[in-house]
């Protein structure tokens, strides 16, 4: 494959009215199979409301191609990408009107939530039919989400869980200042990775700790424990009888084990 960026024919650059006199929804498909993109090619090339104006292989090529052509809805495969969640944010950034639909191998119920949550607007396996594929860019592009029935479940079901969560009491076991630390990395939107860098340790010490820190919380994901934390403002340190925040009168951090447990400093 070509380096530079797939394009379709020039006259789908540049998109007229259809029949109706309407401007026709304008579609990039950005995806690393070219079998896929002749595919969609020829199936938006039958609809008078969809133009396909613009075509990528890569992540790099996607995030031009938003950038340089005006669109209305993007097909993305999420394997082009080796963080999907972080890519949906780039390209949104690059262009914040722009709806993503996108186009996954296979579901689960934590991925749909995250990518929700990043700003995309639909999910789709490959083997969705054409036709359903024809109605998920006219639905998205019309400002609706589209999700199959499993996805609908899962979302309520998070909905189910985000309520229970604001309505329960304060952890009784107290986070320690180190799972505080990782809690508020994670409360701003970093992965493992850069929390690990951010605190200079292991992305496996991080998810020890991780995993400790949802069993005492009694929350199951990231997004369940972002939103635990910021209704019992977990992030606010408690004040004492002093009148000085716990921050204040905590000594020193001590550095972090590979089994996600503090280690005392020797005297």
């Amino acid at each position: 494959m070509g380096s530079g960026l797939a394009k379709p024919p020039a006259s789908s650059e540049q998109p007229s009215t259809t029949g109706s006199g309407t401007q026709p929804i304008r579609v990039i498909i950005a995806d690393s199979q070219a079998i896929f993109r002749v595919g969609v090619r020829k199936v938006l090339a039958v609809e008078d409301d969809l133009r396909l104006v613009g075509q990528a292989e890569s992540l790099g090529q996607a995030l031009a191609a938003v950038g340089k052509f005006p669109a209305d809805v993007l097909l993305f495969e999420s394997r082009i990408s080796s963080n999907p969640s972080e890519a949906a944010s780039e390209l949104l950034k690059r262009a914040p009107d722009l709806k993503i639909i996108l186009i996954t191998p296979e579901l689960d119920a934590e991925q749909t939530v995250e990518y929700l949550r990043r700003g995309v607007r639909g999910i789709v396996t490959r083997s969705i039919a054409p036709d359903l594929l024809v109605r998920c860019v006219r639905k998205v592009a019309g400002g609706e989400l589209w999700l199959d029935n499993r996805g609908v479940n899962w979302i309520i079901e998070a909905y189910r869980s985000q309520a229970a969560l604001l309505t329960s009491p304060r952890p009784k076991n107290r986070l320690s200042d180190k799972e505080l630390l990782i809690v508020s990395c994670v409360a701003q939107g970093m992965r493992n990775k850069e929390i690990a860098q951010e605190i200079g340790t292991t992305e496996q010490v991080v998810k020890n700790y991780l995993r400790k820190v949802y069993d005492k919380l009694g929350v199951s994901d990231r997004l369940e424990l972002a939103l635990y934390c910021i209704h019992h403002r977990l992030m606010e340190p408690a004040r004492d009888q002093t009148g000085q925040s716990d921050e204040a009168a905590a000594p020193p951090a001590a550095p972090l084990d590979a089994t996600g447990s503090d280690t005392a400093t020797k005297q």
